[in-house]
């Protein structure tokens, strides 16, 4: 398909590699006959490196079929993460390399995820926009005469360290957004 074709979302390969277009930059050049360039931030399917590409607008790009699968996390198998399909609980295994950074949001029973499967193999997951995770070690909040909120980092039960507001304790979950990695509230 043509490069002006390809949507957020698409699945290319580019380079013997198969790529998930994630952003796309448009540029017009000024002028007339100018060609319209397009600017992609992919990232690669499995694996999640990323790489950017700049093509031309009649550029053709080879689109690859993807499926996407609801999905709920049932079980590590060593260092691989077992999903189950929500409809027919087909099985779809991913291994930490396909999850990258990803896995650190993978909690228990973790549901409304999407597994995305090419030529019937399942190469990578799409997170829920936000996962409840406990916290498990973050410092007491300070005591004093001090106004302001400073955040504190926090491990989370998954390994996951993030920031918190001052007023988070030991045992509380709370939401993360999995785009940003930053927090998004109390879960419960």
């Amino acid at each position: 398909m043509k490069a002006y074709d390809v949507k957020k979302g698409n699945v290319v390969e580019h380079g013997g590699t198969v790529y998930q277009v994630r952003d796309i930059e448009r540029s017009s050049p000024q002028g007339r006959g100018g060609n319209v360039k397009f600017r992609f931030t992919m990232y690669s399917v499995p694996g999640g490196q990323k790489y950017d590409l700049s093509v031309g607008g009649d550029d053709e790009l080879k689109e690859v079929e993807l499926s996407r699968r609801q999905a709920t996390f049932s079980y590590k198998d060593g260092d691989a993460f077992v999903f189950l399909d929500d409809e027919d609980y087909t099985p779809y295994t991913l291994d930490a390399d396909a999850l990258g950074d990803d896995a650190g949001y993978v909690i228990p029973d973790l549901a409304g995820c999407y597994v995305q499967i090419i030529d019937d193999q399942p190469v990578a997951l799409q997170l829920p926009q936000t996962v409840a995770i406990e916290v498990v070690e973050t410092p007491p909040e300070l005591k004093g005469g001090t106004a302001t909120k400073r955040p504190k980092p926090a491990r989370l039960s998954t390994g996951l360290e993030i920031m918190v507001p001052e007023y988070i304790a030991n045992g509380e979950r709370v939401l993360v957004n999995t785009t940003s990695g930053e927090f998004a509230g109390r879960a419960d």
